[in-house]
């Protein structure tokens, strides 16, 4: 018995150290070492041995298998390491090859726009709210002024999902809910961003969803002077130091008196060229002083509080600013446009 264990270790052994891979390694662990394995089989025939063999037997094969074992881990060590040098080998980096370039995007002009609006505006004490672009009938126009039947709704071609629910217009509903959550006490001082929507044909100036900035101020003795050194302030930050507005009276539901805001052209300096049709002058935005039925609406006494609001377009500041001749391409994702403003 004790011949034969010695010969399986040798057998063993020898196949060990011939073996090239893991898988014929462990079918020879299988072979020695399993439970239908020659070294099992001989402790499973001690039975028929003498008292005194036993336990020489018995320790024997203990030695054989723990041999065998070790001299399997070590092997499979062994081939764990030549197939990780023979992987490197094969995916060896040749580092004198030119690296591949890696492609930077931009900001998006109307991303850097909105931006840096919002960053004049919070400098200047004002605070960012929003509001959800599915709309109520009564944020969207009843609460600003615009009953049903209202002429002015004319004006803005609206997306209605059902008789009460519409995609917003503007983003004056913000203004409202806003105003309601202050239940009537100032000061307010907002800004509202987001995107809004119209049933409009999409051309060279219009299109059926855009982006808007309106402003809000609401507080005791607010007055139009406030309202222009605001723009002021706006359009020199836009546009430049040397920049100049005027106001001209327009109609706005939610406001009165209500204004169409001019800034002198940054192209002529107000001599008359072909950005600003030869006027000097470029339409930016709409504003005007809070109608007082609005802040009526909204819980504010207008009797105590007075209140100014703006609207901006995006869209229409980038394409000054940046001499863009079609609010499309905002739109389309053409990276030969895009590519443009990687520096904003």
């Amino acid at each position: 018995m004790q011949e034969k264990l010695q010969h399986l270790k040798e057998e063993a052994i020898h196949a060990i150290n011939e073996v090239k891979s893991s898988k014929k390694l462990n079918e020879i662990r299988v072979s020695y070492l399993g439970k239908k394995g020659p070294i099992t089989e001989v402790l499973r025939g001690m039975g028929k041995l003498s008292k005194e063999e036993r336990p020489k037997i018995g320790a024997l094969a203990n030695v054989v298998r723990e041999e065998i074992a070790n001299k399997i881990s070590l092997k499979q060590q062994q081939l764990e390491e030549e197939e990780v040098m023979k992987k490197l080998a094969n995916e060896t980096v040749d580092v004198t090859l030119p690296g591949r370039p890696i492609l930077q995007g931009g900001t998006h002009p109307l991303t850097a726009v909105t931006e840096e609006i919002e960053d004049l505006f919070l400098s200047m004490g004002y605070s960012i709210a929003e509001g959800p672009e599915v709309e109520s009938d009564y944020y969207n126009f009843e609460a600003l002024n615009i009953p049903k039947a209202h002429p002015a709704r004319d004006m803005q071609d609206t997306f209605y999902i059902d008789e009460e629910t519409l995609l917003r217009t503007h983003t004056s509903p913000v203004q409202i809910r806003t105003l309601e959550q202050f239940e009537g006490k100032g000061p307010v001082k907002i800004i509202c961003p987001g995107r809004v929507y119209r049933r409009d044909s999409d051309d060279a100036t219009h299109s059926h969803q855009f982006a808007q900035i309106e402003g809000l101020v609401v507080d005791e003795n607010i007055r139009m002077s406030d309202l222009k050194g605001t723009l002021e302030v706006f359009a020199k930050a836009m546009f430049g130091e040397e920049r100049e507005i005027r106001l001209r009276p327009s109609f706005f539901p939610f406001t009165e008196p209500s204004v169409e805001v001019d800034v002198s052209c940054f192209k002529c300096g107000g001599a008359g060229c072909n950005v600003c049709k030869g006027t000097g002058w470029i339409e930016v935005l709409g504003a005007g002083m809070v109608h007082p039925n609005v802040l009526k609406m909204a819980g504010f006494d207008p009797v105590k509080y007075q209140g100014f609001a703006f609207g901006i377009g995006q869209e229409r500041i980038a394409m000054l600013k940046y001499g863009i001749d079609d609010i499309r391409h905002f739109y389309t994702n053409d990276l030969r446009f895009l590519s443009q403003f990687k520096q904003l």
